[in-house]
């Protein structure tokens, strides 16, 4: 399983249910890393996609605890224990976890590998991804080069997690 995330200097992801910024070539490793695979979000992740629509290519696993949502194509689960149901049928290399904050902490565990864009900004936000630099765990193994989209500069990095946890 792998995580893809944008985060800036303070390993914030967004604000307002939205992302902090839109890179077109973030967007475009994004496309290309998850196109074909498997998606695994929560609620208010699916509604900040453009018409709340599940991203098209791709299989859909929403999280939501209210019983009676539609997820407009998106396969939609209840409970943590749902969620491994569906995902343990599933190749773990074709699994992305795209968001949000409370599906990157209880996932995080899981994933053998984070592709993060770091963003050299630090942004008023009021949602965040787990310190990668921080963690024990994850080891930075490939630092990409300077990027920049008009005045914000940015990486492509790429983290291993040393003591991934079976999927239940």
């Amino acid at each position: 399983m792998k995580l893809i995330v944008a985060a800036d200097k303070n390993w914030a992801i967004g604000k307002n249910n939205a992302l902090l910024v839109r890179i077109p070539n973030d967007m475009k490793q994004f496309r290309l890393l998850t196109e074909g695979n498997i998606v695994v979000m929560g609620r208010k992740t699916l509604e900040s996609f453009p018409g709340g629509m599940p991203l098209p290519k791709r299989v859909n696993i929403v999280l939501t605890r209210q019983k009676d949502y539609d997820g407009r194509g998106a396969v939609v689960v209840h409970t943590e224990e749902e969620l491994w149901d569906k995902l343990k049928s599933c190749d773990r290399d074709r699994i992305f976890v795209i968001g949000g904050e409370s599906i990157y902490r209880m996932l995080l565990p899981y994933c053998d590998t984070a592709y993060v864009t770091r963003l050299d900004y630090s942004y008023e936000a009021d949602t965040w991804m787990p310190d990668l630099d921080k963690d024990p765990e994850w080891t930075l193994t490939s630092r990409g080069e300077e990027q920049t989209c008009f005045d914000l500069i940015y990486y492509f990095h790429i983290y291993k997690n040393n003591n991934i946890r079976p999927m239940p």
